[in-house]
């Protein structure tokens, strides 16, 4: 399998930021890590190995970045306000230059995705909806999509705009409504074992529904965990079976 590893200095969020590229060709599938972790997770805990069918047989090339959660909403010594600031710099940095990235190293015309499991569950669903003029769809596993879980009480309109379960049911404007109606792939997936939230992929399904948006909803049962080994078995079924 190819693989590439490249870093740029990035004027969003004020750091050099690496990227890890897999594979040659194919749809985009970019990477968000869960909690605190960095670029290379998804290849420490046998994703990649487990998408490596995919990957080498060109159906897809798979990138994936840093989190800047524990500069954000996982730093207990900041300020709640700058952990919205650093989240939305994080935004304006997958938008302005990952995006961008992508393209150039493969076509105008690539599908790109956003993925991730647990806080990246999240991030991905929330980056798609933000901007579907650029990103194709999302996949997210086991997430909760309300940003309060992580904001320990504080409440501001960034944070507002960064919570899909709090400005989808407000969102009127035909303009995002359309590009995110046109997405085919909408997946959301949860275990019902220890430590997932069903509920919450319930919830963010029913609002996206409310509004029209078809979603690919699918909660597995009680012995599948919010750990590793159920992602390794969602994300490859997803490839497999949606895409």
């Amino acid at each position: 399998m190819h693989k590439s590893i490249t870093s740029w200095y990035s004027p969003a969020l004020g750091t050099e930021m690496p990227i890890v590229t897999y594979g040659h060709y194919g749809f985009a599938l970019l990477l968000i890590p869960t909690a605190a972790a960095d670029y290379l997770e998804y290849e420490r805990f046998q994703m990649i190995d487990a998408l490596a069918p995919f990957i080498n047989s060109g159906k897809m090339k798979v990138y994936s970045i840093n989190s800047m959660n524990k500069e954000s909403w996982l730093n207990n010594e900041m300020e709640p306000a700058h952990k919205a600031i650093r989240h939305n710099q994080f935004n304006e940095y997958v938008f302005n230059e990952v995006v961008p990235f992508i393209r150039n190293s493969s076509s105008n015309d690539t599908m790109v995705y956003t993925c991730g499991a647990s806080f990246g569950a999240l991030h991905a669903m929330n980056l798609f909806l933000k901007r579907p003029d650029i990103l194709n769809g999302c996949i997210s596993m086991s997430g909760v999509y309300a940003l309060t879980e992580y904001t320990k009480g504080f409440w501001d309109e960034q944070v507002y705009y960064n919570s899909p379960e709090h400005y989808i049911p407000h969102l009127s404007d035909p303009w995002y409504l359309d590009k995110i109606k046109s997405s085919h792939h909408i997946h959301i997936y949860s275990g019902s074992g220890d430590y997932e939230d069903p509920s919450a992929s319930r919830r963010i399904a029913d609002i996206l529904g409310a509004k029209g948006i078809w979603c690919d909803l699918d909660v597995w049962g009680s012995d599948i965990k919010h750990d590793w080994p159920t992602w390794l078995a969602m994300l490859p079924y997803i490839i497999g079976t949606k895409f």
